[in-house]
């Protein structure tokens, strides 16, 4: 398992896509002001931003009722197998979302949260 990025999960897309990218300099790696979500690269960290509304849908109404809407951000980790890793931690956590893929997006995705509410999803690419 890797820690890849955290994500950033804001309301107001576009003004958090320009303030990231044209005030305090932050290379795009994937997506731009209209994709709703954006990778920045700097300084060998990568930021995630991602619309708000789009995260609390993609993980649906079993799971927004734990706190997803007031969701601020997210630690994103990469496995290598999704469905392996959902089997192996499903009676270890509260709480996990069955793995789905996200054609999209490019991955398949579970989500969980640690003791706190704090939100975390497992993913793998399906490139």
């Amino acid at each position: 398992m890797e820690l890849t990025h955290v994500r950033l999960l804001v309301d107001d897309y576009q003004k958090c896509f320009y303030f990231y990218r044209d005030k305090l300099g932050f290379e795009v790696t994937w997506g731009d002001e209209n994709s709703n979500y954006v990778d920045f690269a700097f300084q060998g960290v990568t930021l995630g931003v991602f619309q708000r509304k789009q995260m609390v849908e993609a993980l649906g109404d079993d799971y927004t009722e734990s706190g997803t809407r007031d969701d601020r951000a997210a630690l994103i980790l990469k496995v290598d197998d999704v469905m392996e890793t959902y089997q192996e931690w499903k009676d270890k956590v509260t709480f996990i979302t069955e793995p789905v893929e996200q054609k999209d997006w490019g991955i398949k995705v579970a989500h969980f949260r640690d003791p706190d509410g704090n939100l975390l999803e497992i993913y793998e690419s399906i490139m």
